[in-house]
């Protein structure tokens, strides 16, 4: 993968898209990056899109192209909510996270 803005998550097979990307934003970038995309996938038995889907993704950049080193998902508005929770409780303690 090239440049961040090249980098997406849509992905087809034979010409059917499999992974739809809805919206991503840019969280950090230079040597580590980390990039948080909004997605639906579609079912290979019903054929429908799933709900709308979370995938906070890091890239190392090696040799001028980003590469994947890890990836997180979230699958659910449910869990989505419980991580902005804990998140906001844990950041509230004295507004530093400690």
């Amino acid at each position: 993968m090239g440049e961040l803005n090249e980098i997406t998550i849509a992905y087809e097979e034979d010409g059917r898209e499999l992974v739809k990307e809805l919206s991503r934003e840019v969280l950090t970038t230079g040597a580590w990056a980390t990039v948080m995309f909004l997605y639906q996938d579609r079912s290979r038995s019903s054929d429908e899109w799933s709900e709308p889907k979370v995938r906070i993704q890091r890239y190392q950049k090696k040799g001028g192209s980003y590469r994947t080193h890890s990836k997180l998902n979230i699958s659910s508005a449910k869990q989505a909510e419980k991580i902005i929770e804990v998140l906001r409780r844990w950041y509230e303690l004295d507004g530093k996270g400690s």
